[in-house]
């Protein structure tokens, strides 16, 4: 089986079939660095997830680039704990796990698993939550109830089916206000760890209490009513039935859909889709063919089978394509090579330093709104002049370009922790170097480097050493894999 790019699968349309992931936590707190890149990657059992041609293959980019935007781009971070809570690799060990588990499932029930994660109700501040005091004048705390229509479900603003904003007399309409935002807290108050069979001090030295569902805690719950976007939910109401029906109102909200798909298509394909590309997926979110609404293996399918998606005459227009994060340009080189850690260390460390490494590191978004914003605009460009948008652009600047660059060799040439690379199949290719950079073009850029890119890297290599010499063939690999690394035809990915 030849290993081939994402783009290629995609346009080929070898995607027929996005099987779910089972969650693999099975590590020692001690076994887990904190800045653990391969989370991205791997199962926490250290297996590399391969792709097959098959209609059972997992596509694992799609699988971690999914975990981010179903997980509402990246957004939920677990990137650092408060005294007396749970490991923070535990904590995010967790979270990607159940990331995985639900990235082909339902959005509802991804919506349920992320209300209840401990790891979630730990970073946005709803686990220990407790209804109001009237002797104090403590109120339930509305972060979570914030977070959760304006970033992970509805927006801001109300949408047509085509992510276009509903206008009257020319201005957008909210999609709530505070008095929203106050009546939604109350749904979130009660819920806390659960500690069923454990110690505290236990509990928190071990996986077992990050992977369990929060539970409810009666005497911090509120029991009144609670009224938020259009809907009242009946005083007495038990709290577990409670955020059943609030889930279920904001999941029924009309701009789910394209909310969403708009931000899932800019993770996986454009930066810029159309109106019209965005509505056919929202369509589909909606409603899969079959009745049901939120079947994300259905909306991944049709948004990657898309005529914009799959379209020669599409990628070639200037505003197609989006700007690869660092951190999966990292892990296409890691997957497309095989790389191994054979410690089991997977010694990475975190990558956030952008003069010396990505920028980026797994759940060390500096904010909850992400590493970049999806309505980003560099200011002073063409980009803009164009109208455009451009998220990824938010985290690039001279140095991140120059550190990137810096990184990546180092990783390609096995000087990043034991973290070793498999390049058998390059190696019968050094002698002759058009050959061995038309074989890395396939395998990362899906051959989408310029012909003139192509002849320019395959000169320089030309120029280095060869023979039979071990070093010298090597030498050759290291060299062609950076300069296709940081080729702007393969990170911008189209």
């Amino acid at each position: 089986m030849r290993r081939v790019g994402p783009s290629t699968l995609c346009r080929a349309g070898i995607v027929t079939a996005i099987p779910a992931m089972r969650p693999t936590l099975r590590t020692r707190r001690d076994d887990l660095p904190v800045g653990y890149v391969c989370l991205m990657e791997r199962g926490f059992d250290g297996r590399l997830i391969n792709i097959g041609t098959d209609s059972d293959a997992t596509i694992q980019e799609l699988t971690e680039t999914v975990m981010g935007v179903v997980g509402f781009t990246g957004r939920y971070l677990c990137n650092h704990t408060k005294p007396g809570g749970i490991w923070e690799q535990f904590a995010a060990a967790a979270y990607l796990d159940l990331l995985e588990s639900h990235a082909f499932g339902n959005h509802r029930d991804l919506l349920q698993a992320i209300s209840l994660s401990a790891p979630m109700g730990m970073y946005l501040t709803h686990r220990g939550n407790a209804k109001a005091n009237l002797t104090t004048g403590a109120l339930p705390d509305e972060n979570y109830a914030r977070e959760l229509p304006q970033l992970f479900t509805i927006g801001l603003v109300q949408l047509n089916i085509d992510g276009t904003p509903t206008l009257t007399d020319g201005v957008a309409t909210d999609t709530y206000n505070q008095a929203n935002i106050t009546g939604l807290a109350r749904v979130f108050t009660g819920w806390d760890l659960d500690l069923a069979g454990l110690s505290f001090a236990a509990a928190t030295a071990t996986p077992d209490v990050a992977r369990r569902p929060m539970v409810q805690v009666g005497n911090r719950y509120e029991a009144g009513a609670k009224t938020f976007l259009g809907t009242t939910i009946e005083a007495g109401t038990p709290a577990t039935q409670c955020l059943k029906q609030a889930l279920d109102a904001i999941f029924a909200h009309p701009n789910v859909g394209p909310f969403f798909c708009r931000q899932l298509i800019q993770r996986l394909v454009t930066s810029n889709p159309s109106p019209t590309y965005v509505a056919r997926i929202a369509t589909v979110f909606n409603n899969d063919g079959a009745g049901t609404r939120g079947n994300l293996r259905a909306v991944v399918r049709a948004l990657l089978l898309d005529t914009e998606a799959r379209s020669a005459t599409a990628a070639a227009a200037p505003g197609f394509g989006k700007l690869r994060e660092p951190m999966l340009r990292f892990v296409a080189w890691a997957r497309a090579y095989s790389a191994t850690s054979p410690s089991g260390a997977w010694a990475i460390g975190n990558t956030s330093d952008p003069a010396t490494a990505l920028g980026q590191s797994p759940l060390r978004s500096p904010s909850v709104f992400n590493f970049f914003r999806p309505g980003y605009v560099p200011a002073d460009t063409d980009i803009a002049d164009a109208a455009l948008v451009a998220p990824e652009f938010q985290i690039t600047n001279e140095s991140s370009v120059v550190g990137y660059v810096n990184f990546m060799q180092r990783a390609v040439a096995g000087n990043v922790g034991d973290i070793t690379p498999d390049y058998s199949s390059l190696l019968p290719l050094t002698h002759d170097a058009p050959a061995l950079v038309a074989e890395i073009n396939l395998v990362l850029a899906a051959n989408q480097l310029s012909a003139a890119t192509v002849a320019a890297i395959a000169g320089a290599v030309q120029t280095m050493p060869g023979g039979v010499a071990d070093a010298n063939r090597r030498r050759r690999i290291h060299a062609a894999l950076v300069m296709v690394l940081a080729a702007p035809e393969f990170i911008v990915q189209r």
